[in-house]
């Protein structure tokens, strides 16, 4: 039997313990958190990280097309990364966390969970609540969290987001990815489940259009409830000239009868009423005062004798249970890992049940930026690539994932590689490249102590993080004491040397885009006035001060030795 947690506390600790616990909410998911730090904690203990590119593994095929991040190491690290460079700016979080089944399948602190751990769920909710704090505030106002999770802590985890979401509207999605089913003691598990957290009010949820439906009746065939006096502002005339629809009636009076369905008149259209080839007068689908809303989805047919109105419905709202048989994990997930990099992963995700979850939330050629800290063996990437090459979007995906076992060198990276640029498949097939670009960065720290020597080294060691910040990666100007760089849209620069600010201007008057500035500050100075001559579009930053203000928030003034 697992220890409790108390039973090396002093009598001083456990009466303070029990105040804590009288003053905790009545209502509510309550665990025992736990006491002893993660180890992300531990490797960061008077630390802050950074991010360092490994340059040899940087992609390039396509200048036109976004380029896309890859970060090694652990996720609130590059959490706490991003909490800087994208705050408020992703659209989509995708996550597919570890499912704690108790089968030695995850670690908590370098020790795996094992079924019989008393604490095997607490330990999860710490695991969770900590990485889903921070990953709230980089969210978009309008942007949208999935999750997705199995029977394990599928009840657990609902009241963890309601809990840390308790602002936006929360809907679980049942997708069945295991059509034979897992056995169970009692059941066999076929399905798992997507949360979907998005802001109450509006639509987020895109629609999903189907082609396999026919076109169905507008005139309604019910029976007693389908006839004209179930539903007085349903029954008015539709205007039909040239078999098209022209517009429409208002409601006829009470003690208007047409004797048949089609009216022609003398200009060329038709009136077409719900009136059956019996005369009795039934109903269209729809009032009056919702046929406007569908009018593109109508279209007039000629059956036999008569000219009928149809509705042609293609977008559909997403339904809460997914059951095609493409969001099968062994077809689409295990068995595609294998055909492009032989190696043996266990559970990847369906690729299609990837696409359906950002498809959903996600419009046709747009922008997003798709974010996926538990990225594992990169479905997410691969999702986002498939996307972009089915609709020309500019989706930017963000991928994150420690090296336990080389997830990262040897799964993660060398599939999006090969998914970018192509690749001869496991069985001798070739596969065309969806092209994109690709950074790839790790993880790295510097010195958490307020000395003029690590404010200086955390500065050299942002370009990196400014670069993911304003999206710019094509290198300008590197020289020791002022780097620029650029995208399509914008500069980013950024001085080192405060000594070669003037030599620093002068290249800056020479860009013709927005400028971003950053610049250099023991003090936090904002140097405003050295630029406010300049006719560039300048927004300017002091670094690290900016950076230090992120982390202070994450890590904490104590931790930091800062003054807040």
């Amino acid at each position: 039997m697992a220890k409790s947690n108390y039973e090396n506390y002093t009598h001083a600790q456990l009466v303070e313990e029990l105040k804590k616990l009288s003053k905790r909410k009545k209502y509510g998911l309550v665990w025992e958190e736990e006491k002893t730090k993660e180890k992300f904690e531990a490797d960061a203990e008077s630390k802050l990280p950074v991010l360092v590119e490994d340059k040899k593994r940087e992609i390039k095929t396509d200048a036109d097309k976004p380029t896309h991040i890859l970060i090694e190491g652990d996720n609130y690290h590059a959490l706490s990364v991003l909490n800087y460079t994208h705050a408020k700016s992703i659209d989509v979080i995708y996550i597919d966390p570890p499912y704690n089944t108790g089968a030695r399948d995850w670690k908590y602190n370098n020790d795996f969970v094992e079924d019989e751990d008393a604490f095997r769920h607490s330990k999860w909710l710490s695991f969770m609540n900590n990485r889903l704090k921070l990953s709230k505030k980089l969210l978009k106002p309008k942007g949208v969290l999935i999750c997705t999770i199995d029977e394990n802590e599928h009840a657990t985890l609902g009241l963890l987001l309601q809990e840390i979401f308790s602002d936006r509207e929360i809907v679980c999605v049942t997708i069945v990815h295991n059509p034979g089913g897992i056995q169970g003691k009692n059941f066999s598990y076929c399905h798992e489940y997507a949360y979907f957290v998005h802001p109450k009010n509006g639509t987020f949820i895109s629609k999903i259009r189907r082609d396999d439906i026919d076109p169905v009746p507008l005139r309604d065939w019910g029976k007693e409830s389908a006839k004209r006096e179930s539903a007085k502002n349903c029954f008015f005339p539709i205007y039909v000239k040239d078999e098209k629809v022209i517009g429409f009636g208002e409601v006829c009076l009470e003690k208007f009868h047409p004797k048949e369905s089609n009216i022609l008149r003398k200009d060329g259209v038709t009136e077409i009423y719900p009136i059956d080839k019996n005369g009795i007068e039934r109903k269209w689908r729809f009032s009056r005062q919702s046929i406007e809303g569908i009018r593109d989805e109508l279209i007039c047919k000629r059956m036999k004798d008569e000219l009928v109105i149809v509705r042609d419905k293609k977008d559909y709202r997403w339904k809460t249970v997914w059951t095609d048989g493409k969001y099968n994990a062994n077809v689409y997930g295990t068995k595609l890992l294998n055909n492009i990099i032989e190696i043996n992963f266990p559970f990847p995700k369906s690729i299609y049940a990837v696409i359906d979850c950002i498809r959903a939330v996600t419009h046709n050629k747009d922008k997003s930026t798709i974010l996926d800290f538990f990225a594992g063996s990169g479905t997410t990437g691969h999702a986002v690539l498939e996307l972009n090459k089915e609709d020309g979007g500019k989706r930017q995906f963000i991928l994150c994932t420690n090296n336990e076992n080389n997830i990262c060198t040897e799964v993660c990276y060398p599939r999006v590689k090969k998914v970018i640029q192509g690749y001869k498949s496991t069985k001798g097939e070739k596969t065309e490249g969806l092209g994109g670009n690709l950074k790839y960065y790790k993880t790295n720290f510097v010195g958490s102590e307020p000395t003029h020597r690590n404010k200086k080294l955390l500065t050299d060691k942002s370009i990196e993080m400014l670069c993911i910040k304003e999206n710019t990666f094509d290198e300008v100007i590197n020289k020791k004491d002022f780097f620029i760089f650029k995208s399509k849209e914008k500069f980013t620069a950024i001085l080192f040397n405060e000594i070669k600010i003037n030599e620093f201007k002068d290249e800056i008057k020479k860009l013709k885009m927005p400028v971003s500035v950053y610049v250099f500050s023991l003090e936090g100075d904002d140097f405003k006035e050295e630029f406010e001559n300049l006719k560039n579009d300048i927004t300017l930053c002091s670094i690290p001060e900016a950076i230090l203000k992120v982390y202070r928030r994450i890590y904490g003034a104590g931790q930091m030795k800062l003054k807040v």
